[in-house]
């Protein structure tokens, strides 16, 4: 019983603090240091500036409009691991996809340019790339079982907590959640070095615990 009465109350911590994780950040913190945040729609978007803090570990977001947030002197290139551990605070209805971008360029600027792999609360992900303001499909939303959904999370988890990765070779990039080969695509055309990140879309509660960049676990045979 005692242990149960403490994990309910570290359950109930964590709820309070993803839920009001936006009044404190106004209040009392800043951006991360290093950090930089760019907003779909400018720089207000069409909603309230986000929230997005450091809280060890990790980092905290809470979005109004979609954006990317991500450090300039966070890079890879050549063959590398991308990986990012979140936990997606409860979504209500919405359906908004939260992940990972790599291969990030002139981020700041209107030639902006990135690969990006997100996921959703229903088990499903999609990758796409931007170049300026235009947005090109690679993999449409498509369902995984490797997916934590938020239905599906374990029983008294507060979070739905997923780890997206890339693991860019050669001539093709592998995406992967929870360890799991989701999809693989050719590598051409695809923007693979430069900055790492994160993207948000609208309206999402979310705590990235870490973001990795590593060597290749393994050596994979190209396709």
């Amino acid at each position: 019983m005692i242990r149960q009465t403490a994990k309910l109350a570290l359950l109930t911590t964590l709820c309070l603090l993803g839920a009001s994780a936006g009044i404190h950040a106004q209040e009392h913190a800043e951006t991360p240091s290093g950090w930089k945040i760019r907003l779909d729609g400018g720089d207000h978007g069409a909603g309230a500036a986000p929230s997005f803090v450091s809280m060890p570990p990790g980092w905290h977001i809470t979005t109004g409009p979609a954006g990317i947030f991500y450090d300039p002197s966070q890079t890879a290139s050549g063959e590398y691991r991308l990986e990012a551990e979140t936990e997606l605070f409860d979504p209500g209805n919405r359906r908004e996809g939260y992940g990972i971008l790599f291969g990030g360029s002139d981020l700041d600027g209107a030639d902006q340019a990135y690969t990006y792999f997100l996921i959703r609360r229903d088990g499903q992900y999609l990758i796409k790339k931007r170049e300026g303001s235009t947005t090109s499909v690679l993999k449409d939303w498509a369902s995984h079982p490797a997916i934590v959904t938020w239905e599906g999370r374990g029983e008294g988890e507060g979070t739905a907590k997923n780890v997206l990765g890339v693991q860019v070779g050669a001539s093709n990039v592998i995406f992967r959640v929870n360890g799991q080969d989701v999809v693989t695509l050719l590598h051409e055309g695809m923007p693979t070095e430069g900055i790492v990140g994160l993207r948000v879309n609208h309206s999402v509660n979310l705590h990235v615990t870490r973001l990795e960049v590593g060597q290749i676990e393994e050596v994979r045979p190209e396709q």
